[in-house]
């Protein structure tokens, strides 16, 4: 498989060391780290990272971000960086539209804000450069801590339609970033699920992503939320911790272990499982669990493969099934009912 992959439902999906070491694809200075996957990542701190992101048009009134001319993805590429670690990112934007880039979770100044509010965009046509920068955990009195930048985060535009970028938001400005701690492991595999008002990734099903990999993979998800509902996301026959990786650090940490999470706009969180884990390979599907979206389309199909890449007996069906749903049938008996649909 290659670095950069675009699978058939639009997404891009990011090799770890693409955007922690390749300097081919990065620019990156500092020195290029090599990543095992699935063992915990090493590298050197204080690192800077270059990258060029093109804001382009998309067919249907959409846009998206990417790492190519014409390679523009909803959502963007997976942006990822350790602790100490600095992105500079160039934003070349291609668009007749004022647009810029938002990130969450990690530091920055107002020049590289993202917002109006501080003069921080493109305008149509315009490239711009936006400094994020990160750090670790330190130490504070009281034998307390102040936290690092680690987590699973995520970037939106901020300036398309209004100074908030709701315009952008809604036609596919978003992706995922992440800010890992030296130590973590590294997934072999990666997905980002945006739940964005009604729709997952911008699609309702049955065209949402159909995720896959091979039994015993660790996956890496990555949940971000955007527009103006409630939402949950619960994963089928997986499970994971509620903290910062979504693995237990010991028999005696005391995160809950959960296979359903709140997912409200502006909100994002990642976990790493192992596919098909004390449960076999199959059409597994993930949803949102209010009732009223997973009924109108909000649901798709994680497929865990055999080991040796082989369908599973029966996880076919389970995708004709899926696909042969009228999910707006539901949704609409439920609104001729009094249901709000929010």
């Amino acid at each position: 498989m290659d670095d950069n992959v675009v699978n058939p439902d639009g997404e891009q999906h990011l090799r770890r060391r693409s955007l922690l070491a390749a300097a081919g694809v990065l620019g990156l200075t500092g020195g290029a780290v090599a990543v095992t996957r699935g063992a915990p990542a090493e590298a050197a701190a204080g690192v800077t990272k270059k990258v060029t992101i093109y804001a382009e048009a998309l067919p249907g009134g959409q846009f998206g971000y990417g790492l190519t001319r014409g390679g523009a993805t909803i959502p963007g590429p997976v942006l990822e960086m350790y602790e100490g670690d600095t992105l500079e990112i160039t934003l070349v934007n291609t668009t007749t539209q004022r647009l810029s880039i938002h990130p969450h979770g990690v530091d920055y100044s107002t020049e590289s804000d993202g917002a109006p509010f501080n003069n921080s965009f493109n305008a149509p046509g315009e490239t711009r450069t936006y400094v994020w920068r990160s750090h670790e955990m330190t130490a504070a009195a009281g034998r307390r801590f102040m936290p690092g930048s680690a987590g699973y985060w995520h970037y939106h535009d901020h300036a398309m339609g209004t100074d908030h970028g709701t315009a952008g938001l809604i036609k596919g400005l978003y992706g995922a970033l992440i800010v890992r701690r030296r130590g973590d492991i590294l997934p072999d595999k990666q997905v980002t699920v945006v739940f964005n008002d009604l729709l997952i990734n911008n699609k309702a099903a049955p065209d949402t992503p159909m995720f896959e990999a091979s039994l015993g993979q660790r996956v890496e998800w990555i949940a971000i939320g955007h527009g103006n509902f409630f939402h949950t996301f619960h994963l089928h026959a997986h499970r994971w911790a509620d903290n910062r990786t979504g693995m237990l650090e010991g028999p005696s940490d005391p995160s809950q272990v959960i296979d359903n999470k709140d997912l409200n706009p502006g909100s994002s969180f990642g976990f790493q499982v192992l596919a098909g884990e004390a449960v076999g390979p199959g059409a597994w599907m993930y949803h949102c669990h209010v009732q009223s979206h997973s009924d109108t389309g909000m649901a798709g199909i994680f497929l865990v493969r055999n080991a040796d890449g082989t369908m599973p007996p029966g996880a076919q069906e389970a995708i004709d099934r899926f696909q042969g749903h009228q999910h707006t049938a539901a949704a609409a008996k439920t609104h001729q009912h009094g249901g709000t649909g929010s």
